[in-house]
């Protein structure tokens, strides 16, 4: 698929059919994944890959609110049936550990030199490489938050250490019909002329 129409075609599917997601593919998106850009080269991400239905059940369980202010049964009784998630881990003491060596030089370690968590935006990035390589291969894929009261259930069921943290899921598998619907079937697309400035604001 020309990489034109994969950009084209991205959507956030919330609803699979119950075929799994070949290893391969997979593993394709993994490799993918770790080409993202990263500040100082860090790399600081992990990925914890949940295949089995015993796994996504554990995941489902630690990471579902028991309550939340706006219904989300119909979003959590479809984002459920996805055969593959992929929990992506970013840790922010490998990026003041990095940038404390000796080529950068910040010594103090001091989290306020980064007026963005950078840990996070490169995870996000490695997310949407995943996101795009499901399109290519034919796949629906769906990046989406763990609930903040929710972390630390999700690091407890799966043994994460707690310098690691979630900046999102990405689930994955084969589309079913209707399940791409969400806020851009209730919303348009900004215009270009709205987003983009040119020279100056």
């Amino acid at each position: 698929m020309e990489f034109t129409e994969v950009v084209r075609r991205r959507r956030m599917v919330r609803r699979f059919t119950d075929d799994a997601v070949d290893p391969e593919v997979t593993d394709r998106l993994l490799r993918h994944a770790v080409r993202a850009p990263s500040a100082g080269f860090t790399q600081g991400w992990s990925f914890l890959v949940l295949e089995t239905p015993d796994e996504r059940a554990a995941f489902w369980a630690a990471a579902a609110p028991s309550s939340s202010e706006r219904d989300m049964s119909g979003w959590l009784a479809g984002m459920s049936t996805a055969p593959l998630l992929v929990v992506v881990l970013s840790s922010r003491d490998a990026y003041l550990d990095r940038y404390a060596a000796v080529d950068k030089g910040w010594t103090d370690r001091d989290e306020a030199r980064w007026p963005v968590p950078y840990w996070h935006v490169d995870a996000g990035m490695a997310s949407l490489l995943m996101l795009q390589t499901a399109v290519d291969e034919g796949l629906g894929a769906c990046f989406f938050g763990v609930p903040a009261g929710r972390v630390d259930a999700v690091r407890d069921a799966f043994g994460v250490p707690d310098a690691w943290s979630p900046t999102g899921v990405v689930a994955v598998g084969h589309p079913a019909d209707g399940g791409a619907a969400g806020s851009p079937a209730r919303r348009r697309r900004r215009p270009m002329d709205d987003v983009v400035h040119r020279g100056r604001w």
